[in-house]
């Protein structure tokens, strides 16, 4: 049973935990000047599945993005296992949105797995056995060795996704941030993902998931960021996720919110 962790919402001035493996305080993002992010203060303590939820529009993949300088704040500063990303980078993996990347590219999966490796092995040296072997040992717990040889525009949607995980695998990072993994996947590919999502954190491992599905929160994280545009609550399962809470971050739609808010509770209850 996952162990719980105590809600972190931390006002401006207070001192964040340095041991968290994400610490984001006071982060604003403006796209054209017009704030998207707001005043963004929070930790995700190390260790544990967390998951970002919100509306369309709320900033939650700009939030992953900004955190690893994909996109410029306007002011806020961000932190992994105490010391900003560039410093610690070889410790982190990203996976992004499968609709951000040209899969029509002339790459096998193993080609695309291996070049989880670049960060440790360095872009002008080339992809050796070693590297292979631990690519093909990614795609083994993905479950998509029998299709390494195959070209990536071959794939369905959900192999798709799962290439992008074990490219990730393959970094052995110490946190994952992952944008909306479990989007357009097959059940099969989702209980892939949730099966290696409960290992890497079993492993010590933290993992950051962007995710849509308010259903399945609980059952597949302990921890929650509740956003939209600014942080609205974060913490347990338990103590952030509740039907207060969810009408705060998703406005008017109380009636299937409130649902969805006993139906989690009652789960987190059930642990």
């Amino acid at each position: 049973m996952p162990l719980p962790h105590q809600p972190t919402s931390l006002p401006p001035g207070d001192e964040h935990d340095l041991s968290a493996a994400l610490s984001i305080h006071d982060l604003t993002v403006a796209y054209d000047r017009r704030p998207v992010l707001w005043d963004v203060d929070l930790d995700v303590p190390t260790g544990c599945l967390a998951a970002i939820v919100g509306p369309n529009g709320a900033g939650k993949s700009t939030l992953i993005k900004a955190c690893l300088d994909l996109m410029p704040r306007v002011s806020g500063e961000v932190r992994m296992f105490g010391s900003p990303w560039r410093a610690v980078r070889q410790r982190v993996a990203y996976v992004p949105q499968r609709e951000t990347v040209d899969w029509d590219f002339p790459v096998s999966v193993l080609d695309v797995v291996a070049m989880g490796t670049y960060g440790r092995l360095g872009w002008l040296r080339p992809v050796g056995k070693a590297q292979k072997c631990a690519a093909m040992e990614a795609l083994e717990r993905v479950e998509l060795t029998e299709l390494a040889h195959r070209q990536i525009s071959q794939l369905s949607g959900g192999q798709q996704q799962r290439v992008f995980l074990a490219r990730a695998l393959v970094q052995n990072a110490d946190l994952y941030l992952m944008d909306e993994p479990f989007a357009s996947v097959d059940a099969a590919t989702e209980q892939a993902i949730v099966a290696v999502l409960r290992s890497l954190r079993e492993a010590g491992a933290t993992v950051v998931v962007v995710h849509h599905d308010l259903q399945t929160v609980a059952e597949y994280f302990e921890h929650v960021i509740l956003l939209n545009m600014r942080v609205v609550a974060t913490g347990s399962i338990a103590s952030a996720m509740t039907a207060k809470n969810l009408r705060a971050t998703y406005g008017g739609r109380l009636t299937l919110l409130e649902q969805a808010a006993t139906a989690l509770g009652q789960l987190a209850k059930d642990r």
